[in-house]
């Protein structure tokens, strides 16, 4: 679900679910797991907190992760394409 409001909103031009992913970690002062899907979303850095928004508006969780990596490099057509699939900040609807 959020990976298809992240494209129809044209926030990322991709996401790939990664599912079967077992997570340990630190919550409410105790060590807990869970299984999860990982969402690695392809955007632009001018999109991260419109796309922040959508997920923290629709995610079940009350503390998501969300990390925003560098971009080292890339083909220039692949970034082409991401470039062109997403929508550009001074079409974006407001709200």
């Amino acid at each position: 679900m959020l990976a298809k409001a992240a494209l129809e909103a044209r926030l990322i031009a991709c996401a790939n679910l990664v599912p079967n992913i077992e997570s340990h970690y630190w919550w409410e002062g105790k060590i807990d797991t869970s299984a999860e899907i990982l969402i690695v979303f392809k955007t632009q850095k001018s999109r991260l907190a419109a796309l922040e928004k959508l997920i923290l508006a629709n995610h079940p969780y009350d503390t998501p992760e969300i990390l925003a990596l560098p971009l080292g490099t890339g083909t220039r057509h692949y970034l082409s394409w991401i470039n062109a699939s997403i929508m550009p900040l001074d079409r974006a609807p407001r709200k």
